[in-house]
């Protein structure tokens, strides 16, 4: 059975690799965010945060696929908080209201990162929100989610965010500066048989599986309304590209 499981393995990996062929010469318009990509952020974040004396709090902390990065912040204040209680949670709660499970006593954040957490939050820019208030000024913010990935956890799969898509939450009226991001691991993917018939079969470039920012804190942001949010205040002055005829 084992050596059944890992022929079919290898003729994945054969189909996958002639699969792609085609995209092998399409140039890739998004890079992969320097020390931020999908292999490297947890010992980035380590190197540069698991100091003694530093705060630092992973939302979705709890271990569901073997992977703890609790060791990898052993010097610092390690905080774990998920939805649910389980190994490497220390407090469970909700990220929406996550400033209530503090009190105004306790110091606020170095660090408050996350991985696989915001394509399931039903209202991720209010959580966005909640982190702000719980970082220090100077303190980071790390999120990870996906850009492009099977659905999952239905019905609790709300969102998938380009890297823009998280600097629209993690802007600047909101107080925050952009340190780094981009999207890693690159898709290469078709239209399948179901899909409508001009639509099938058809080559799909520019997905990505992850998608990573990093920012840091500039300032306490006393009252804050997304209504108020001036669109040249989203992602560094830009805007939707005008059309090619507007004079």
């Amino acid at each position: 059975m084992k050596h059944i499981k890992k022929g079919l393995r290898k003729l994945r990996l054969f189909y996958g690799f002639i699969a792609t062929l085609r995209f092998r010469f399409h140039k890739r318009e998004i890079n992969s965010p320097e020390n931020l990509a999908h292999s490297e952020w947890v010992d980035y974040l380590s190197e540069n945060f698991n100091k003694k004396g530093m705060r630092i709090l992973e939302l979705g902390s709890r271990n569901v696929t073997g992977a703890n990065p609790r060791s990898k912040f052993s010097k610092a204040t390690y905080v774990g908080f998920d939805f649910y209680e389980g190994e490497n949670v220390d407090i469970a709660g909700d990220a929406h209201k996550l400033s209530t499970y503090f009190s105004d006593k306790e110091k606020k954040f170095d660090l408050i990162f996350s991985s696989a957490v915001f394509e399931h939050l039903h209202m991720p820019w209010v959580a966005a929100t909640e982190i702000q208030k719980m970082l220090k000024v100077g303190g980071y913010v790390f999120i990870e989610t996906h850009f492009s990935f099977s659905s999952h956890e239905r019905p609790w799969h709300f969102f998938q965010f380009s890297d823009m898509g998280l600097r629209a939450l993690f802007n600047d009226s909101l107080g925050f500066d952009l340190i780094g991001s981009g999207m890693s691991n690159p898709i290469s993917g078709f239209f399948n048989h179901d899909a409508d018939k001009y639509l099938r079969y058809l080559p799909l470039n520019e997905l990505y599986c992850h998608s990573e920012i990093l920012c840091i804190k500039r300032c306490e942001v006393e009252t804050f309304d997304w209504n108020k949010v001036g669109i040249d205040n989203i992602v560094e002055g830009s805007r939707y590209p005008a059309p090619k005829n507007l004079k």
